[in-house]
């Protein structure tokens, strides 16, 4: 149990450190091989080696590359202007355009930080433009983006399926409870705010015409999460290879429908892809090898011990767990948070009779509001570097935003049909 003590907090030391995290926990890692002397370091290798060998966590990379080739493709643009041409000219229409937008991405590139990003560059500057305040143009962009991961499909989605061995395409069906439930959250909220500053639409009227006309200007990337989503629930093919086929899909449109993806693009998302994807796998490497040496430690089942004896209520236990999340996604990043905790939690989290599924978009849609909440949540730090906006000043901002993420939170917790209602059509359970 020493050991197990050593391991856990030189990580946290780290992490209060600022060491890179894949760094954080491969020191820590390394710490208590040489100290506990019951393992080589060639362990450690090998357990990176094997956690990174594995066909479903193939997808990452794929749908990472998927996302850079449509953003590189001119898929975003036209999202955007199907949605504006939907309701941008209502009051706040832009506002709901950006969060309306941030769905359409999130369905295309399963990332936050590119989620933000993308839809930022675009979309910030015409609400500035259209009197928006920076604050609140930045802080809405910063919590949309979240609905990135939420919306199928999803990085975190496939780690807490590699971490768990839950079902990914379910995983997908399910995202769509939560990430829809959210992103109203958010139209509510940003709707609020603007009716009280009087900030109007576009001034354009509502048009069928421009409906239509935006429609199949965006048909091709409004087929993106139908070719995916549908071939997987058609069992047609898995989900690393839906990934593959949007790779292919992306291409095709980029290159020859929409004539935007030229070969220096294409170089640009490959080599964007590349560095994101290896700073992944490090990561994915070393928290499998915290995750054994935790399991070895017992630190598990000592957790599940404690808490089995603190409480019987299913409601007190997902609340802490729900606290606990929160407070992690405040210091750690989404993918170690999931591949370490999750095999942890999970198993407990079952003994309280919660879906492996359920429990796993409640920990996603944890880690998906720890990218906008300080002091390292990556959506921040993208959307700063965007505007050029104080850290404090868009922290502030983002108060009401995160109040509805939170809501959305203990809605998906304590009501599973948001989670499960989608898989249980399609045969989930039965």
């Amino acid at each position: 149990m020493n050991a197990g003590l050593l391991l856990i907090g030189t990580f946290f030391v780290l992490l209060v450190l600022n060491v890179p995290i894949a760094w954080s926990i491969g020191m820590s890692v390394v710490l208590y091989m040489v100290t506990s002397s019951s393992f080589s370091l060639t362990y450690l290798a090998q357990t990176m080696f094997t956690a990174c060998d594995s066909f479903t966590l193939m997808a990452i990379p794929l749908f990472i590359l998927a996302g850079a080739l449509m953003e590189g493709g001119g898929l975003s643009q036209r999202l955007i202007g199907f949605a504006d041409s939907m309701v941008g000219h209502k009051r706040g229409g832009l506002a709901i355009v950006t969060v309306l937008a941030c769905m359409f991405f999130g369905a295309i590139s399963g990332s936050s930080a590119a989620t933000v990003a993308t839809i930022g560059v675009i979309m910030v500057p015409s609400m500035i433009k259209q009197g928006y305040s920076k604050g609140f143009s930045y802080a809405l962009i910063a919590a949309a983006g979240v609905l990135g991961v939420l919306i199928p499909p999803s990085i975190p989605f496939v780690t807490y399926g590699v971490a768990t061995n839950a079902s990914i395409a379910t995983m997908f069906l399910g995202g769509f409870g939560p990430g829809i439930l959210c992103g109203c959250l958010l139209i509510f909220v940003s709707q609020i705010i603007c009716r009280k500053n009087g900030w109007e639409g576009n001034g354009l009227q509502f048009s069928w015409k421009r409906v239509a006309s935006s429609f199949r200007s965006a048909i091709g990337a409004l087929l993106v999460p139908v070719i995916i989503l549908g071939g997987i629930y058609g069992s047609i093919f898995t989900p690393t290879e839906a990934a593959a086929v949007a790779v292919v899909y992306a291409l095709i449109v980029g290159f020859f429908i929409y004539r935007e993806l030229t070969f220096k693009k294409l170089l640009a998302s490959l080599s964007s892809s590349a560095v994101t994807t290896s700073t992944i796998m490090v990561i994915v490497g070393t928290a499998t090898a915290l995750a054994r040496m935790l399991t070895l430690e017992r630190i598990p089942m000592e957790l599940a011990e404690f808490i089995g004896g603190l409480t019987d209520s299913r409601v007190l236990v997902l609340i802490a767990m729900n606290i606990f999340l929160l407070m992690v996604g405040c210091v750690m990043d989404g993918t170690p948070a999931i591949l370490i905790l999750a095999p942890i939690l999970q198993p407990i989290a079952a003994d309280y009779g919660v879906d492996i599924i359920h429990f796993g978009l409640m920990m996603c849609l944890n880690v998906a509001i720890g990218f906008c909440t300080p002091p390292v949540g990556l959506n921040l730090f993208v959307a700063t570097s965007l505007g050029n906006i104080q850290f404090t000043t868009l922290c502030k901002r983002l108060v009401p935003f995160l109040i509805a993420l939170v809501i959305g939170l203990v809605l998906v917790t304590y009501v599973p049909v948001i989670s499960l209602g989608i898989p249980w059509l399609f045969g989930y359970g039965a």
